[in-house]
């Protein structure tokens, strides 16, 4: 079972437009597709529609229509009710696949509500092989929300192994991953470029470029990641765009391409390529099978229109090409 934590859920809406984007003009749309959203939400959606066991842990009302699509589309799900709204997103796609997206804070949550969200996450975690802590925090959440929580669940175990950590964010929550002792660390980070530039900085990586720089230079990605796996992080997973993905562990540095296809929409590829590298690693798979798979999802997600994700048969693992790197970092 692979548990995943949504803290700030929403309900995502992509347009599609028929040309580019055009500021302060009347556009019409030639699509909209409108899905239950949020990193972690994503994650459940992507492993569900391969056939494998999944809870989405998230706040929000049954009758929310985030709790309502995840519902329609058979997303198990454990809500923690906070008597607001949850956000709604919504992102504009270009013919080429440039994507802009437009994201709502979220509801606040007070203290006792992010207590009782962590006691259902640790409730409904017992057993689990995977605990998903993903995406942008709320207004009222502290930055070390993520590592507060990988240390209670390494605290909760029960005469059980404590799950595996996996945390997909961004800016503070994301380097709150790399502060304080081992046991609030993950086994696996998933940054895209730009957030591992910002990560490599805070680990110390002296030779930090920029994201851009880091997409053109996978050499140089894997030794950014090696510096944030020398922190003390199990493994680090770097999306990087349409260039493929870098993954790094203790044992090794890989780089892995797929061939280049039809960009749709991106919303969504990076949550698609965590599911893809789980589906693998739930499954026995190495490293490289997990890379492999990680880029594959990534690449089948991007294909397809709005947030919508692939199934494992949707997925071409077999054209991915894996490359081994060095991965020493300064």
């Amino acid at each position: 079972m692979i548990i995943t934590l949504t803290a700030n859920p929403s309900l995502d809406r992509t347009v599609e437009l028929p040309g580019a984007l055009a500021r302060g003009e009347v556009q019409r749309a030639v699509a909209v597709h409108q899905e239950s959203g949020g990193k972690g939400v994503n994650v459940s959606r992507a492993l569900v529609a391969s056939g494998l066991d999944t809870l989405a842990v998230l706040p929000g009302a049954d009758s929310d229509p985030v709790l309502s699509g995840l519902h329609d589309g058979g997303v198990p799900f454990a809500a923690l009710p906070i008597g607001q709204a949850l956000r709604s997103n919504v992102t504009l796609t270009e013919p080429d696949g440039v994507t802009t997206k437009i994201n709502e804070p979220g509801p606040e949550l007070s203290g006792e509500q992010q207590e009782a969200l962590i006691g259902l996450l640790l409730d409904r975690s017992r057993g689990a092989s995977w605990v998903v802590l993903a995406g942008s925090l709320p207004p009222g959440v502290p930055a070390d929300f993520y590592a507060t929580i990988a240390r209670r669940l390494r605290s909760n175990v029960d005469g059980t192994a404590a799950p595996s950590i996996a945390i997909d964010s961004s800016g503070a929550p994301l380097a709150a991953a790399l502060v304080g002792d081992a046991a609030g660390k993950p086994d696996l980070l998933k940054p895209n470029a730009e957030e591992l530039a910002e990560l490599a900085a805070a680990a110390g990586f002296t030779n930090v470029s920029t994201a851009d720089e880091l997409e053109a230079d996978p050499a140089k990605a894997a030794e950014a990641a090696a510096a944030v796996v020398a922190s003390g992080v199990g493994a680090v997973l770097a999306t990087l765009g349409s260039k493929g993905a870098v993954l790094v562990t203790a044992d090794g540095a890989w780089f892995a391409t797929h061939p280049p296809i039809k960009a749709v929409s991106t919303v969504g590829a990076g949550d698609s390529s965590l599911a893809g590298y789980l589906l693998a690693a739930t499954q026995g798979g190495s490293a490289q099978d997990c890379l492999r798979q990680a880029v594959a999802h990534g690449a089948a997600a991007a294909s397809l229109p709005g947030s919508t994700v692939p199934a494992v048969h949707q997925t071409t693992p077999d054209a991915v090409t894996i490359t081994a790197l060095q991965k020493d970092s300064q």
